[in-house]
């Protein structure tokens, strides 16, 4: 900032506001890429951990029903309440339902075209987040593999994880 010859005003010239233009773009230029990349990182970090924690509920279901995994149709029900020794669901625990709940809730899937749905089914749908095999307990996240959306930095699909 300086002082214009023969008056009082003070102002900035055209040079030094176009040099702290061009120093804000430049930032800009660096920082933005950056903070969307960690976003994303955020999101597979998500995926990673809610695949863990859906993975951990199936083993722990297993274990406790005689080596059975929940069954495709009922598998949100048989995680989150009361269930029997055959799997059937009960939502208060009783002397027959006395096993789990293995979580609190089914966690939304964290990145791809079906953000944000909980569902868990056999198949793809409107709804679903997730795909689950019932005969192996095996649950995988509900992306469609040809969309460039639908995989992580590294180019791995989010299905695979």
């Amino acid at each position: 900032m300086r002082k214009h010859r023969g008056t009082r005003r003070w102002g900035f010239s055209l040079l030094e506001v176009v040099i702290v233009v061009a120093i804000i773009a430049i930032l800009a230029a660096i920082g933005i890429p950056r903070m969307s990349r960690g976003a994303r990182g955020a999101s597979d970090s998500a995926l990673t951990g809610s695949l863990a924690t859906l993975r951990n509920a199936i083993d722990l279901y297993a274990a406790e029903h005689a080596g059975a995994y929940p069954e495709a149709d009922k598998i949100a029900d048989q995680l989150t309440k009361y269930t029997s020794a055959t799997g059937t669901v009960n939502a208060t625990k009783t002397g027959t339902f006395l096993y789990g709940p293995y979580m609190r809730s089914i966690p939304p899937l964290p990145v791809g075209a079906k953000k944000g749905k909980t569902g868990i089914a056999a198949a793809t749908g409107d709804e679903v987040g997730w795909i689950y095999d019932a005969t192996e307990g095996k649950i995988r996240a509900n992306t469609v593999p040809g969309n460039e959306g639908e995989k992580d930095e590294a180019g791995k699909l989010y299905s695979d994880y």
